[in-house]
């Protein structure tokens, strides 16, 4: 059926002619004559953004035939409007603007144009993180996020290792992770946060509690949506390459074409990562074990945790046409390759367990604005996504930290009775067929006033088999189906001009779930084939507004509260053998009450000074919380977990972020702190802090740039980051020293880069941990101490 549609939609596409386009430019002057610089020209209804030179020109390229209001903003001028027509291949406006006095204002009102500041005042409690100009330095993109307030990414090592987001006190899989609006498990392990280099990326939204409609799925504790790089109306092509400590290497090639005539545009980019990830560990939890069974601590490095990734995506298609804002057929595929050091603790380090990750993926995107009638847009995502993952544990012998087996009191290594490190021996393959469809309709059914439809549809067929078994035991290989719909309907308006936004929305769930699983059953000495067959068919509808109030042009109140719900997802039911994550088919859905309450000040100037500032503070009612269960011994030799329930949960805090510019100096610092508490009484936790959750964290860091530096019309950026994490606890286990409990974490890094006067090569440098402070994260997983990189970039525009 997928298929079908896909051919239909394509067939039908392609057969529509190419629509005629032209340009527009012209000079804005103001009152005396003299030409205004700076100044934005919007075209209203395509939302394209320019800006006029030092001379006052301006110029918009390959704008559709047809009419359109051009809007003039300045911090020096007035506001003006005009209506224009495009009707032939270059259309001249000049247009004449009128000084004012008030320039405060007016700079706040153009600023207020950003697609950063339009999202984060919406009335959604989010924050837009920039990645202009992290893609030229050696920054990961969990980096970027790790530093965004209220954000922690947890990992279980260095480069390439497993993550998980926590928003706020929410963490796991009530957490939406996307990729241009697609749910990132659509493009396997292979394609995610941990190896998309910032530089494939134009911004990333970072939503906490309520979601708006285009990313309505069952989730509580908000999305993070990365928005990948569409490309400048210009062509251009990129290269990066960098390389540091721990032999880690990574480039990364990305261009765009666009033919100005016939809107067909073409896009590429390409990644490849490796790293030997063998950095030191040490600290109370590094022990190696004697012939006499007695730990002792100990240091050493990690042997086998090799990671290596490489993947690209390709579009194709026509922007900015008569038929079509936006029809784009897109290939995404990729691999990675990663040794698996330990298991959820560090206590047993492996050697020869990896896992190996693919995926093909092809997808349809397609945006039509005054889609059949002015005032309709419709928007529509398609994914299909073929994923394959393997992973293998077949040595039997157990290790220490020096990368030697264990010797027992015999003289000979010692050997697990399971037949590996991690259980039975296996060479184990999860194959999953994956769809994803996204499909919106949003109607201006007067000025102001707007509603919304969307449907996502998610389905994963998988199926899991192992190497090592017999003919006759692969007979009873698992197969799994889940089936998720998540329909929203929201009505948006925005009055007062513009000075009240609100956003009111239902949602609908549904969620299938089938699980097949063989088993041997006898009778009468008779052994025959069933089959245990687990199902489940659950729906349920959630509700929620979010709204924004501006008390003055720089002073927004944010609001938004949501009955929420989320579906368990498959890695949840089914389990995942790479994170050694048991299956658990049933378990419940999760929902929560979520509140969130704050403003967002500023700027205000002082002079040269300036400063912003936002706060909010949140609120989440959770029953049937879903979260990995923390064992209550990590000394085990298989430390093996499974997602299970917790009956009641509170969480409530605040985050503040504060900015602070000053000429050349660019300064931020933000906090965020929570509690997660137990609420239930009958439980012998109740009242007690959630482990394993980082719940106080205050993030800082600054830029100062410095132009002409041994060259003129370069520039010289100088850079300084601080994180610190408050001691948390990793498991329920009450000790009186402590012992499970993680360290302050104070870890600070460094770094400069450097902009050559041609603007086309950037060299950075990074020295992050310069201090070589142990950093722990996920059940108190160490990372990575003192490392150095560097890296170049190089852009060729306008060829």
């Amino acid at each position: 059926m997928r298929h079908c549609l896909l051919i239909v939609l394509l067939s039908f596409f392609t057969t529509i002619a190419f629509a005629q386009t032209g340009n527009i430019s012209g000079i804005v002057t103001d009152h005396h004559g003299k030409p205004v610089a700076g100044a934005a020209i919007t075209l209203k209804e395509l939302k394209r953004t320019t800006a006029t030179d030092d001379q006052g020109k301006y110029e918009i390229t390959s704008v559709t035939y047809g009419k359109y209001t051009l809007m003039i903003s300045s911090v020096i001028t007035e506001l003006k409007s005009i209506a224009i027509k495009v009707d032939e291949e270059t259309t001249v406006v000049n247009v004449h603007v009128k000084g004012i006095a008030d320039r405060e204002l007016k700079q706040v009102m153009v600023e207020g144009k950003s697609k950063k500041r339009e999202i984060e005042t919406s009335g959604f409690a989010v924050n837009v993180v920039d990645t202009k100009a992290a893609s030229l330095r050696n920054l990961q993109t969990n980096e970027l996020l790790n530093r965004t307030v209220g954000v922690r990414v947890r990992q279980t090592g260095g480069f390439g290792s497993n993550s998980d987001y926590n928003l706020n006190g929410m963490s796991g899989r009530a957490i939406g992770i996307f990729i241009d609006g697609i749910e990132i498990s659509t493009y396997g392990s292979s394609f995610n946060l941990n190896n998309i280099p910032p530089s494939m990326i134009e911004r990333i939204e970072v939503y906490k509690g309520v979601l708006p409609a285009h990313l309505s799925g069952d989730y509580l504790g908000g999305g993070i949506n990365v928005v990948l790089k569409k490309g400048a109306q210009r062509n251009n092509l990129t290269a990066s390459a960098s390389y540091g400590s721990f032999n880690t290497q990574q480039t990364d090639l990305s261009g765009m074409y666009r033919d100005t005539r016939t809107g067909l545009t073409l896009r590429g980019s390409g990644f490849y990562g490796y790293s030997d990830n063998d950095y030191e560990v040490w600290g109370k939890w590094v022990k190696n074990q004697n012939a006499n069974g007695v730990e002792s601590q100990t240091r050493g490095k990690r042997f086998n945790d090799g990671f290596k990734t490489y993947g690209g995506r390709l579009e194709a298609g026509f922007t900015d046409v008569k038929w079509a804002d936006n029809f784009m057929l897109n290939y995404n595929g990729s691999y990675t390759y990663k040794e698996i050091q330990h298991g959820q603790y560090m206590s047993v380090p492996y050697m020869g367990r990896f896992s190996e990750s693919k995926a093909h993926i092809i997808g349809l995107d397609y945006v039509k604005k005054d889609f059949l009638l002015k005032g309709l847009k419709l928007t529509f995502n398609g994914v299909y996504s073929d994923r394959k993952e393997y992973l293998q544990d077949t040595v039997s012998y157990r290790y220490n930290w020096d990368g030697k087996p264990i010797i027992d009191i015999h003289g000979k290594p010692f050997k697990s009775r399971e037949g590996a490190q991690q259980g039975p021996a296996s060479m184990a393959d999860i194959n999953r067929q994956i769809g994803s469809l996204r499909a919106g309709l949003s109607y201006n059914i007067a000025d102001g006033h707007k509603l919304v439809f969307n449907h996502g549809f998610y389905t994963v067929d998988r199926q899991d088999a192992d190497q090592l078994k017999t003919i006759l035991e692969q007979m009873y290989d698992i197969t799994s189906d889940l089936t998720t719909n998540v329909s929203t309907f929201t009505y948006e308006m925005d009055a007062l001009e513009n000075r009240l936004k609100t956003n009111v929305f239902v949602k609908y769930y549904q969620q299938n779930i089938e699980r097949v699983e063989p088993q041997a059953q006898t009778v009468n000495g008779q052994t025959t084939r069933i089959e245990k067959i687990t199902k489940s068919n659950r729906n349920s509808t959630g509700y929620g507004f979010a709204g924004s109030y501006a008390l003055k042009s720089n002073l927004v109140l944010i609001a938004s509260a949501e009955r929420a719900l989320r579906m368990p997802g498959e890695g949840e039911v089914f389990g995942n053998q790479s994170s050694n994550l048991l299956p658990n088919p049933n378990i419940k859905p999760e929902t929560s009450n979520n509140f969130n309450l704050g403003f967002r000040a500023g700027s205000y100037g002082l002079g040269e000074h300036k400063v912003s500032l936002s706060v909010s503070g949140f609120l989440r009612n959770t029953q049937d919380k879903i979260v990995i269960r923390s064992n209550d011994r990590p000394v085990t030799v298989m430390p093996t977990s499974e997602s299970v329930n917790l009956p009641g949960t509170r969480s409530i805090g605040f985050e503040a972020e504060l900015n602070y510019v000053y000429r050349n100096l660019n300064v931020m610092l933000n906090t965020s702190k929570f509690n997660t508490l137990i609420k239930d009484e009958v439980s012998p936790y109740h009242n007690k802090q959630i482990p394993n959750e980082p719940f106080f964290t205050v993030n800082g860091n600054a830029q100062y740039r410095m132009d002409n530096v041994l060259q003129k019309k370069s520039t010289l950026n100088l850079y300084y980051n601080f994180g610190f994490v408050n001691p948390f606890e990793t498991t329920w286990m009450p000790t009186r020293d402590n012992y499970y409990r993680t360290p302050n974490q104070f870890i600070q890094d460094v770094g400069a880069s450097y902009l050559f006067p041609n603007k086309k090569v950037v060299v950075s440098f990074d020295a992050k941990n310069i201090f070589n402070k142990e950093a722990y994260d996920n059940f108190a997983s160490q990372r990575p101490g003192r490392a150095f990189y560097l890296k170049l970039n190089y852009t060729i525009n306008n060829f």
